[in-house]
């Protein structure tokens, strides 16, 4: 599994979904974006993490009562006790929020171990008590029915969907207040350090657009003139 270096992980903290997106399409990756996955509250720091799976499949009545939860080898609890350090715990739910995929109980519990945050394609029951806590956690919708009603943990670790998105374990999640992007793991390096220069291209970018100037050349940048205002620009940060 892909263990981010700290620097890596910092660079990371700086980007935007969107950057990171439009590098990917660069790259001919379209689909990394998980779909109607929201945070559950705003204005957080950046998540950064590598994924720890854990896949949900439709529960079979007679596989899934609520004495499950007494077998200490039942997967979704058994997740959130080796979920690792500065992980992202990536919950395939079927993108069904009819039935919750996790509660405040197992979000407070990564948020204690260290875990870097929480993402399912369906619902969070406790989603408020969920939001005031100091953990990055994005959801489809609120959801109060236990997750026995619908979904049953079936598997750790295993390359899943979450959002119509491929996740392995290792790849790179990415969340801000726009949603998750989904980093593969061998690429994640370079998304790093590709990323944080275009993102400080779209400061120079939006300094001259706040003081008047059209985009044409400028964004994208297709004018060798502005090229060179920008390299002297950039000079002064390094």
């Amino acid at each position: 599994m892909t263990k981010l270096s700290e620097s890596t992980r910092e660079k990371l903290k700086k980007l935007s979904t969107a950057t990171v997106a439009t590098f990917l399409f660069k790259k001919g990756l379209k689909n990394q974006f998980i779909q109607s996955v929201v945070p559950l509250k705003k204005g957080r720091p950046t998540m950064v993490g590598e994924a720890f799976t854990l896949r949900y499949i439709p529960a079979r009545e007679d596989l899934n009562s609520i004495e499950v939860f007494r077998d200490p080898k039942h997967p979704q609890r058994v997740a959130v006790e080796t979920c690792t350090a500065g992980s992202v715990l990536v919950i395939d739910s079927r993108k069904d929020a009819r039935a919750a995929s996790a509660g405040s109980i197992l979000a407070t519990r990564l948020m204690v171990r260290g875990a870097a945050g929480i993402v399912t394609d369906g619902g969070f029951r406790d989603s408020a008590e969920i939001a005031e806590l100091d953990f990055s956690a994005y959801h489809k919708t609120p959801s109060a029915p236990t997750n026995l009603t619908l979904h049953q943990a079936i598997a750790i670790n295993d390359p899943i969907a979450c959002g119509d998105v491929a996740v392995f374990p290792g790849d790179i999640l990415l969340g801000d207040d726009d949603g998750v992007m989904v980093i593969p793991a061998k690429m994640v390096e370079e998304v790093a350090d590709e990323c944080v220069q275009m993102t400080l291209y779209e400061e120079f970018v939006m300094q001259r657009v706040r003081s008047g100037q059209e985009i044409i050349g400028l964004y994208p940048l297709v004018d060798e003139q502005i090229k060179i205002e920008f390299d002297k620009w950039k000079a002064k940060f390094e």
